[in-house]
């Protein structure tokens, strides 16, 4: 049993990354973490929700899950966060969030915190591969130690091969094009045991 602590940080507009995060849960507590799943705030404007049925939705049917602040940062040793592409970056709404821990930083904080991150889009060339790595160069300037999945179990093989992190397909109807939950899982656990090595290394 573990005493690593690990946030799973999600944005979802309708339910894709939810349900990643709730896979990552799985997987950082299959490895005797403690783990808090916490949303990003969402900052569309009301009537981008209402032209959107499954988002004004999916916002509904998450409401109780707790949202994210610098305290759950500041909190956890690991952390995993989990965002659709935008544009090949991340969403708005993750990235304000982000821009918000420039005192945690100032203050060494974030230093070797180990993290990870996974995504969504629409096509496979939509920009996953860049949208995590623009997660990761966030998190370079935390001084903060990244655990990529790489090429370490083969649930990764069957989920697409990415090695920067788990990345989905998401048909028009929601339903997704690969199978990732070992995958997703595997990177939590992954995720878990980098953190215990680094908190080992510290002692």
């Amino acid at each position: 049993m573990t005493n690593i602590k690990l946030a799973v940080i999600y944005y979802s507009s309708t339910g894709t990354n939810y349900k990643l995060a709730q896979w990552a849960e799985a997987g950082g507590k299959a490895a005797g973490a403690e783990v808090n799943v916490l949303r990003v705030p969402e900052t569309a404007p009301p009537s981008a929700l209402e032209a959107n049925p499954r988002w004004k939705a999916h916002i509904e049917e998450t409401k109780d899950v707790p949202e994210v602040s610098l305290d759950d940062l500041e909190w956890a040793d690991a952390i995993i966060f989990s965002v659709p592409t935008r544009f090949g970056n991340m969403p708005a709404q993750m990235k304000a969030f982000l821009d918000s821990t420039g005192g945690l930083w100032f203050n060494g904080k974030l230093a070797n915190k180990v993290v990870s991150a996974m995504t969504s889009a629409q096509n496979p060339h939509g920009g996953q591969e860049a949208t995590i790595l623009s997660l990761y160069t966030t998190f370079y300037h935390w001084g903060a130690i990244v655990a990529a999945p790489g090429y370490t179990d083969q649930a990764i093989f069957g989920a697409g091969g990415n090695p920067y992190g788990t990345s989905v397909t998401v048909e028009q109807d929601g339903n997704m094009r690969e199978n990732v939950e070992d995958a997703v899982k595997h990177q939590a656990k992954r995720t878990v045991t980098v953190a215990e090595w680094v908190r080992k290394g510290n002692q």
